[in-house]
């Protein structure tokens, strides 16, 4: 090998390294910290959210416990598609389990029972004593639940950032814990929200008046909290900045505002449309459709830093021969991309092969980022198992 060549190859594994340095791929995290301030303050108000609100279902179990029973177990798979949809665009440096799970903890309990619901409670009462209890009942919910829910959620981040520095790099990180945050909070809202259902008509049918509100919940639920806070904790890291993302402060409370703008237009659906039911369902489809436009052109705009680890991380495997520039653009690009790599075989069977090819190159980078940039037996395998499924060998049993 020449001088420039190994020069060239070098560089590309300096930058693989740095790469995998500054995304944090392939960290993990700790949650146990004592020393840290923020471990414990985290601990502290999610247990008290756990606590306010099983201390409030189980009042109302003896009443309502079909009702309750129903709401959660819709509402949990309602999430678990959720969870799943935004673990799967997290296909880059992702972030460990441990670390998203705590992330909805913090929505599930924290946000919402022990902050938002306080402030809320509070702000309310001073909209009706200042301005009428008809105003705040049309505008109340609008002018308080954007600012309380969306900062209570952007708390949140705050701890993680606290408490994971090194896994919480970029802009997209912010996105994806926040979606995750904004999950937890709205499943454990929505179960409040079919409680409510079941108490009314004086209790006389507390499944069937729950049911319609789960369903509207589900239907409507699409641009709801967890599509708010992706967008505000993706504006937070803007404004902040780490390590990894430049701070960008007017592209950061540009998105923070945009995501309380949202939530606000949504809490005043009812007012805005004057009570009219004509004129509240095209309401609802229009502030749908223009949220999820936005937080798909965030989602684009939050990604690309992601590919560029990614890549960084996979290109010395193209000097190696062990992945092809097709492979890695694929790999890199976004779905419109893959699609185009899968379908570019001839048969079926060899675009299933070049679906493989692309997981096991994903594979691959995971491994390497485990192994911070360094070889480990890992790594050889991953790297033989590319080679294998492109070449359609069978898997080696043992």
């Amino acid at each position: 090998m020449t001088a420039p060549a190994t020069q060239t190859t070098d560089n590309l594994i300096t930058a693989r390294v740095d790469a995998i340095e500054n995304s944090g791929w392939g960290r993990s995290f700790t949650f146990y910290q004592p020393r840290n301030a923020a471990f414990w303050v985290y601990l502290m108000l999610v247990v008290t959210g756990a606590f306010k609100l099983f201390s409030m279902l189980s009042a109302s179990a003896p009443a309502y416990g079909d009702a309750i029973a129903l709401s959660i177990v819709l509402f949990g798979v309602y999430g678990a598609v959720f969870w799943w949809f935004t673990h799967h665009i997290d296909r880059y440096a992702r972030q460990p389990v441990k670390l998203i799970v705590v992330a909805f903890l913090w929505g599930s309990f924290a946000a919402t029972w022990v902050m938002a619901a306080n402030a809320n409670d509070a702000i309310l009462a001073l909209y009706a004593k200042t301005f009428g209890q008809a105003w705040a009942k049309d505008w109340g919910a609008g002018l308080t639940a954007p600012f309380t829910e969306e900062i209570a959620k952007g708390v949140g981040l705050l701890l993680l950032v606290a408490l994971a520095s090194r896994l919480v790099r970029t802009a997209f990180d912010g996105f994806i814990l926040g979606a995750f945050i904004g999950l937890g909070f709205q499943i454990f809202e929505d179960v409040l929200y079919a409680l409510n259902s079941a108490a009314s008509q004086f209790g006389a049918d507390p499944v069937g008046a729950a049911m319609s509100t789960i369903m509207l919940r589900m239907v409507f639920g699409v641009a709801a909290h967890t599509l708010y806070s992706a967008i505000f904790c993706a504006g937070l890291v803007y404004l902040l900045g780490r390590p990894a993302e430049p701070r960008r402060v007017g592209r950061g409370l540009i998105l923070m505002a945009s995501a309380m703008l949202l939530h606000g237009l949504w809490d005043s659906a009812a007012a805005l449309s004057q009570g009219k039911a004509i004129l509240l369902f095209p309401l609802f489809v229009v502030m749908i459709t223009a949220a999820l436009v936005l937080v798909f052109r965030v989602f684009r705009m939050t990604v690309p830093r992601e590919r560029q680890f990614l890549r960084d991380v996979l290109i010395p495997e193209v000097e190696r021969g062990v992945i092809t520039v097709d492979e890695l653009t694929a790999l890199c690009g976004d779905r419109k991309a893959r699609k185009t790599f899968r379908k570019s075989a001839a048969s079926h069977a060899d675009r299933r092969r070049n679906g493989y090819v692309l997981e096991a190159a994903a594979d691959l980078a995971d491994a390497l980022a485990q192994a911070r940039g360094t070889e480990s037996d890992r790594v050889e395998f991953a790297r033989s198992e590319v080679n294998r499924i492109r070449s359609g060998q069978p898997s080696v049993k043992l």
